[in-house]
């Protein structure tokens, strides 16, 4: 498992957007950030070097959806 070997981070973030997402590091550089918008309603991945292998993108989005809720957060119901 290649992404063993990887610092992972699961935060969620209100200030430019409203969300929560997961970010693999190495050696304190971010390298994979998948986030999930619940404003926009959208997933996005954001990729931060050129070389990262499939194998590590697959594992990211296999970690995203076991420990991030993939359904999103439905404002109206607080209103």
């Amino acid at each position: 498992m290649e992404l063993s070997k990887y610092t992972i981070e699961i935060a969620s973030d209100v200030n430019t957007c409203d969300g929560i997402g997961i970010g693999i590091y190495k050696n304190n550089e971010l390298l994979i950030e998948i986030f999930r918008d619940d404003t926009d309603k959208t997933r996005t991945i954001s990729l931060f070097r050129n070389d990262i292998s499939l194998n590590l993108v697959e594992e990211t989005i296999e970690a995203f959806k076991k420990n991030i809720p993939w359904d999103f957060i439905d404002y109206e119901k607080f209103e």
